[in-house]
């Protein structure tokens, strides 16, 4: 037990271990006394037996301290190839411990499935009057490798949306290991038989976002812009097993076959009014925004991938054209020509809803400001100018698409209208919803908050949300910290902090729409602020507020201790940053797991896109692009 070494040396309890010194856990007791203000030395080297046996009269020999010497000289050769030339003492600081935390937190991870189901009773395949029991239907999964953990210490597991997440950290420092994440993910002896991703190991079939063709894709940008060609076998290898997801969840996902999807859960714990992951208490069924907002996001990456591989291999044109012919699908259904009771979009507030289905037939919206609500401007995606050109085929599908169901086009953005360098939008959002939707979500009193993008409105603190069932009310209200909501066993915590991979995502979608509209786009930010910016700008200002989390302020704090002095003040740990699970919506503390660096190990990318040039951006596209200065560097960015 990960408790045993405490139990052993501060308890005195000697049976905490096991007397034959076997198991899978080993740790070195030192006694040591160390003079006041002095220090005491360990060295430590891991060898196998034969070595061990070889050096054993001087085990560290005259050569370690050199040795140890060039190791360190070495990694910061490393870490230097990451860092912008520009970036400050501190800011380095940062980029190093997030992306070292990233590497630290690989785990070798063990479970055989089938046999852990034996050990309960239970046997695959055959009929039981037993409650089933938890994963019961993922016998087919042997896990038997290193993977990447959201923290070793307290999740020592894999969980399937964090990982692709860590996966665009990683990719900073080993894009051979984050390219290996994503394609184990999706092994046979992982994916599910019916398609679906493995969630975590408490409950393989629960629903996460499917975001793994989104990482699959920036792995292999990033690949294409350091190298100038991507790993294409690579590519072509996610996008095979990524139909494969894709299909269950346009199958398993969207019982009413309207094109808006479900999905329970999706990682967004009690942010709504109900529990997503258990049977509705009003009965009915609800239609998700970030559900169909997630589906149309991964049609929109999954058609990219395939033009993609379409410039090799003609096979894939048909591909392309399906995917695009359904993001149109998810899209038109989320705003409907009319008003409509039933969709998404609240032509009233400007904001994207979920809707719950009742049994009598009715539908109504529930109006919670959350996260749910910004993800559809997310679902965004360019085509190049010169691939538009070279897939006509492509063009005149949308052509005819477009005269076929005009209904289906008339509230999203018009797919033919080209931008800058000739290039393509596909979108949820039009112009009219953009606008709408930054207005809210660039509000301090609302989501933008001095540390990044809030997940639930903090209007919501002084008008909480309140829905009546049998005079039963169920509120949604604003908490900058920790949860005091019951659900998922109270320890869930959307109510209010600023969770940075959504704020990855908003980045990314704002560089998007930046490289299809350059500076002719341009919105307040903040709200009310009187100050114009075109979108890389609030880009940049959301990454700036994010790093501020962990940078050192005007005061020389650094937000994410807050009022811990020996944190904030003391020599020995004001420079040893902690990479939170999650953070304070008003004053950027970290909350949660605090030595998660898992997804929050993004961090580096925040502090790195502080130094990247709009003009050279606009131009690629695709991706931030360093300063002229910096570009000898191998830092790329969003």
């Amino acid at each position: 037990m990960k408790d045993a070494f405490h139990n052993y040396l501060i308890a005195g309890n000697r049976s905490a271990v096991n007397a034959a010194k076997t198991g899978t856990k080993v740790a070195a007791h030192y006694t040591l006394k160390v003079p006041a203000h002095g220090k005491q030395v360990i060295s430590l080297r891991l060898l196998d037996g034969a070595s061990f046996d070889a050096i054993r009269p001087k085990p560290f020999g005259e050569a370690y301290d050199s040795i140890f010497s060039l190791r360190e000289k070495e990694t910061d050769t490393f870490f230097n190839a990451l860092t912008p030339p520009a970036a400050s003492e501190d800011e380095r600081r940062v980029i190093r411990q997030a992306i070292a935390g990233m590497l630290w937190s690989k785990q070798y991870y063990f479970f055989d499935l089938d046999e852990w189901l034996r050990e309960h009773g239970w046997v695959p395949g055959r009929p039981s009057s037993r409650h089933p029991l938890r994963n019961a239907n993922w016998f087919h999964m042997i896990n038997d490798d290193v993977i990447s953990m959201p923290d070793k210490w307290e999740y020592p597991w894999y969980a399937a949306w964090d990982l692709a997440f860590h996966t665009i950290a990683l990719n900073f420092a080993d894009p051979c290991f984050a390219k290996d994440q994503l394609l184990l993910m999706m092994k046979e002896v992982y994916l599910h038989p019916n398609g679906q991703i493995p969630a975590y190991e408490w409950n393989f079939g629960d629903v996460n976002p499917p975001v793994h063709a989104f990482a699959a894709l920036y792995t292999y940008q990033t690949d294409k812009l350091l190298h100038g060609k991507g790993d294409y076998e690579f590519l072509q290898a996610v996008f095979q097993k990524l139909l494969l997801n894709f299909s269950w969840w346009a199958n398993r996902k969207d019982p009413q076959g309207r094109n808006l999807f479900e999905g329970g859960f999706l990682g967004l714990d009690n942010i709504g009014v109900f529990d997503r992951s258990a049977a509705l208490p009003t009965g009915g069924f609800l239609e998700q925004a970030d559900g169909t907002s997630w589906m149309a996001l991964f049609c929109q990456n999954m058609l990219t991938i395939a033009l993609e591989l379409a410039q090799e291999d003609p096979a894939y044109d048909e591909l392309a054209m399906k995917f695009v012919e359904h993001f149109f699908w998810i899209a038109g259904a989320m705003d409907r020509v009319g008003e409509n009771a039933d969709e998404l979009w609240d032509e009233e507030d400007g904001f994207f809803y979920d809707v719950l289905h009742l049994p009598d037939g009715s539908a109504q919206r529930l109006k919670v400001r959350s996260m749910v609500g910004l993800l559809p401007l997310c679902a965004v995606a360019l085509i190049p100018g010169e691939q538009a050109e070279r897939f006509k085929r492509l063009e005149e599908r949308i052509a005819f698409f477009r005269k076929r169901r005009p209904d289906l086009i008339a509230n999203i953005f018009p797919p033919d209208q080209p931008g800058y360098a000739g290039r393509r939008l596909l979108s949820i959002c039009n112009e009219y919803k953009l606008r709408r939707i930054l207005a809210r979500m660039l509000d301090e009193d609302r989501f933008f908050s001095k540390y990044g993008v809030r997940a639930l409105s903090r209007w919501h603190r002084d008008h909480p949300y309140e829905f009546d069932l049998h005079g039963e009310k169920y509120i949604v209200q604003y908490m900058p910290a920790e949860s005091q909501n019951g659900m998922f066993g109270g320890n869930s915590n959307w109510r209010g902090p600023i969770w940075v991979p959504v704020n990855a995502l908003i980045i990314r979608a704002l560089l998007t729409y930046y490289g299809y509209y350059g500076d002719s786009f341009k919105i307040e930010c903040p709200t009310g602020s009187g100050h114009m910016m075109n979108l890389f700008e609030v880009a940049t200002e959301i990454s700036r507020r994010l790093a501020g989390i962990f940078l050192r302020d005007a005061s020389g704090k650094r937000p994410v201790f807050g009022d811990v002095d020996k944190f904030q003040n003391d020599a020995h740990w004001r420079d040893y940053i902690y990479f939170y699970e999650y953070f304070h919506g008003d004053n950027g503390e970290g909350l949660g797991a605090s030595h998660q660096t898992g997804w929050t190990g993004l961090a580096a990318r925040f502090v790195q896109a502080l130094h990247m040039d709009p003009q050279r951006t606009l131009q690629s596209g695709l991706r931030l692009v360093p300063k002229q200065e910096e570009a000898k560097s191998k830092t790329t960015g969003m």
